[in-house]
């Protein structure tokens, strides 16, 4: 399966009118997983590079809910770039996948969905360490 299959750009439905715009998203249903944990990064500017990391319990969707920023997104032999910029469009990683957010434009607001809470055990934080562990399996 190919790291684009592997990590879908979900679209979400525009439920708005003419008072405005609504997204809804549902855990196990617009995406899939339970929610578990919501965040968001705001302030960073287009210098900062932000994750640097896989988890190896934790899923992810990654929406910028305002402005924009970049997702490079690899599992160690394939590697994709994902601009978010729409916050009707999210992208989903799976477990073990790397992921850096980076090129925030000034108004941005990245809105991370997680399956799990957080657990600092889970993280992979140097990359020839995760590069190790997925090329044992």
């Amino acid at each position: 399966m190919s790291l684009k299959e592997m990590c879908p750009i979900l679209r979400f439905a525009d439920l708005g009118d003419e008072r405005g715009k609504l997204v809804v998203i549902e855990g196990g249903e617009a995406i899939p997983f339970e929610i578990k944990r919501v965040f968001y990064i705001y302030e960073s500017d287009s210098t900062v590079v932000r994750g640097q990391h896989a988890n190896r319990e934790s899923e992810f969707v990654l929406i910028n809910v305002a402005g924009k920023s970049k997702v490079r997104i690899t599992d160690g032999r394939e590697e994709i770039i994902v601009e978010l910029n729409k916050p009707m469009t999210g992208v989903y990683i799976p477990k073990m996948i790397w992921k850096d957010m980076y090129d925030f434009s000034p108004d941005s607001v990245l809105l991370v969905l997680a399956s799990t809470h957080y657990d600092g055990s889970e993280y992979i934080r140097d990359y020839d360490e995760y590069i190790k562990e997925i090329s044992a399996k």
